[in-house]
């Protein structure tokens, strides 16, 4: 068994774990009170991944969600004190060496006010948004010259 590598980042509500395997099959997550435990077969060798966490809070088992996708298992660890930053996912100061930050998603949010904060802590949509088995639309019956057509009508004359 190996740990599958996760990027990790913090929101005012929840916080978010990514664990990159692809083509991931049998994932199973147990959600506790404060401890996670992801596990699942991945890759063209279909190699067992483990990962447990002693995190650095307690979260809202029953609030906490996960999504599936061809190239990684999104979760969403719904916070039991909302508003409390987490410095780290963990409880204990140790560097795992499978977990990183995930600085693309990452928001320093404790100063912001709740307003500002809405467009982030929408899950559930970004998670129904987020690509996987079967969301792309049927391109087709698309006709490559009325779509190149239309998009000249719409660009701005630069000239």
């Amino acid at each position: 068994m190996h740990p599958a590598t996760a990027k990790w980042y913090d929101r005012r509500d929840s916080v978010y774990i990514e664990f990159c395997v692809a083509d991931s099959k049998n994932v199973k997550i147990n959600f506790e009170e404060a401890k996670f435990v992801f596990s699942c077969l991945g890759g063209t060798d279909q190699v067992k991944h483990e990962n447990e966490v002693d995190l650095f809070e307690g979260i809202d088992q029953n609030e906490s969600i996960h999504k599936r996708t061809d190239r990684s298992v999104l979760c969403c660890l719904r916070k039991a004190e909302p508003g409390k930053a987490w410095p780290r996912l963990t409880k204990e100061k140790a560097k795992l060496t499978w977990l990183s930050v995930d600085f693309n998603n990452w928001k320093d949010w404790e100063g912001d006010s709740d307003e500002e904060l809405g467009n982030f802590d929408n899950f559930p949509e970004m998670m129904n948004n987020m690509g996987g088995e079967d969301c792309l639309p049927d391109l087709d019956d698309v006709d490559d010259d009325e779509s190149a057509d239309s998009d000249d009508e719409k660009m701005p004359d630069l000239e």
